[in-house]
């Protein structure tokens, strides 16, 4: 399963990270770093092999592959800045985190914009209807 991998990758980061951080300060960190990229990099690959599922999804149900791409992008960007805060808390730079953070949902608000559309456009359809 590849939560365990996950939780493995993480705990060894975290051990190699709390070892180097007395001797290495500067290289605990770069350890922390290299050891999220690579968690990073490994739940791309895991969602990558199963995100042809939102597309049968989105078939099925008839919903346009653009809207479901659009919330993929969402969830992602909301990933992407929390883990990227995360990181820049690690640095101490929590001002900046809560400044990437506020960014990330600005640019959220603004990817919801088509779903919004679409949204309306379908309760305008159904009060024409009534």
């Amino acid at each position: 399963m590849e939560i365990f991998q996950l939780i493995g990758i993480a705990f060894v980061t975290a051990v190699a990270a709390l070892l180097l951080k007395e001797t290495k300060p500067e290289l605990a960190f770069a350890v922390t770093v290299a050891g999220g990229i690579i968690l990073l990099l490994f739940v791309f690959d895991v969602l990558r092999d199963n995100l042809a599922i939102f597309g049968e999804i989105a078939d099925a149900t008839g919903i346009d592959s653009s809207l479901v791409k659009i919330l993929l992008k969402m969830v992602g960007i909301g990933y992407l800045v929390e883990f990227s805060a995360g990181i820049l808390n690690d640095f101490g730079q929590n001002s900046t985190a809560d400044k990437l953070i506020l960014g990330g949902k600005v640019v959220i608000l603004v990817l919801a914009i088509p779903i919004l559309r679409s949204v309306l456009s379908l309760v305008l359809q159904l009060l024409r209807l009534i």
